[in-house]
Order: structure tokens, then C-alpha cells, then sequence
């Protein structure tokens, strides 16, 4: 344990591209740097984002999200940056078991809302946290209720492009909103960062300054 780093002054990398995460972080006052992963079109992924045979959600978004937190700290020191504390997070919807993740298109993206609308679904969100030997993961378990949607319901939402990079292809913080009857749970983590499982990881960071 001697050899950890505490977080600096400059703060932590955030492993992720998602905007609504680096709001998130800034609503509690955590000073982060952006540490981006490859997604050049013809390249292989930094993280394999694939489903194992027989996943359960709660293990796939534990495991994305330990994942993308090793990924980062290993680009964080093959591009010689200042040391940090890696922060990374997951998120999928599950409906009955099946793993919902970001649609691959927009045909995709009307086939989940689809499947979701009028049901019950999960929001799992996973955060890891990474410094040096020392990594934790928390989850964030939350329920969604959508109302019935129709087709051009779906068909409109769909093409104001809102839910094409989100998880069951919708984002509770924008047009969806109007969509959903009853949550319960991490409104944050719906959102892609529970900021009490986040602030709770930070706290029991090894020889965190004060």
C-alpha cells in the first residue's frame, strides 16, 4: 500500500468521452482530466465492450467498467502523463436479463425503445476506480418505468438523434424525460455516474489528500 498515489491537487482522468460524466463530477467538485481511448473507424476498441456467453448485467458492467479503468491507467502511462488515480464507469439497461447497450443504428435504436416501452427495466451503472495495484469497483442498481410509446413516438425521438450514443437508447436527462412515469434509485446513475457509489469510491481511495 505504501507505493499509492494520493490524488493531486490536478485531480483524476475520467477513462470516458461521455459529457453528461464529466458534469456529473463537476457537480461534486472533483477536478478531473479527460484520458481518451482510440475509436478510430477500422480500428480495433481499447475495451471489448462484447457480452460473455450467459452474462448476467450486474457482472458485464462490473466487468466494462474494471476494464476501461485498467485500459486508462495503462494509456495513462504509455503516454507518460502525470500519475493519477483512473476513474471509469459502465452502464447498460436490462429487461428480464437481456443487455441493452448503445444502439448500433437507428433501426437498432427504435427495435429497444420498443422492446422497453410500457415495461420495467434496470439502469446498471458500474464505477471503478484505479490506483496503481489498487482498483474497486461500485454498481448502481436503479428501476425505469417507460410508458406505452408508440410508433411515431418512438420514430420522432429516435430521429432527434438524442439516445444514439445511450445505453437502451434514450437519456433520461433530455427529451425522454416525458417518457418516463416512475424511476427508482440513483437518478444520477441512470444518467452514467452515481455520485454517491463515485463519492464513496474516492473517499477509500488508499492515502487520499484532504
Amino acid at each position: 500500500m505504501s507505493n499509492m498515489i494520493p490524488i493531486p491537487e490536478r485531480g483524476i482522468y475520467l477513462a470516458s468521452r461521455s459529457p453528461r460524466r464529466r458534469e456529473l463530477l463537476s457537480q461534486i467538485g472533483v477536478r478531473y482530466h479527460l484520458l481518451l481511448f482510440r475509436e478510430r473507424v477500422g480500428e480495433k476498441p481499447d475495451v471489448d465492450e462484447s457480452v460473455l456467453e450467459g452474462e448476467a448485467p450486474a457482472a458485464y458492467v462490473e466487468r466494462m467498467a474494471r476494464a476501461k479503468a485498467e485500459t486508462g491507467w495503462r494509456r495513462m502511462l504509455q503516454r507518460n502523463l502525470p500519475p493519477a488515480p483512473v476513474l471509469a464507469a459502465d452502464t447498460t439497461v436490462a429487461l428480464d436479463g437481456r443487455i441493452f447497450g448503445k444502439p448500433g443504428n437507428r433501426t437498432e435504436a427504435e427495435e429497444i425503445l420498443a422492446a422497453l416501452a410500457g415495461k420495467r427495466h434496470e439502469v446498471l451503472t458500474a464505477v471503478a476506480l484505479k490506483n496503481q495495484d489498487w482498483i474497486e469497483v461500485a454498481l448502481s442498481t436503479s428501476e425505469v418505468q417507460l410508458k406505452p410509446l408508440s410508433k411515431d413516438e418512438i420514430a420522432l425521438y429516435v430521429a432527434s438523434g438524442e439516445g444514439d450514443d445511450k445505453a437502451g437508447a434514450y437519456g433520461i436527462q433530455g427529451r425522454a424525460a416525458r417518457f418516463v412515469s416512475e424511476i427508482r434509485g440513483s437518478y444520477s446513475g441512470i444518467m452514467g455516474l452515481p455520485l454517491y457509489e463515485t463519492g464513496q469510491l474516492i473517499d477509500r481511495l488508499p492515502y487520499r489528500s484532504r
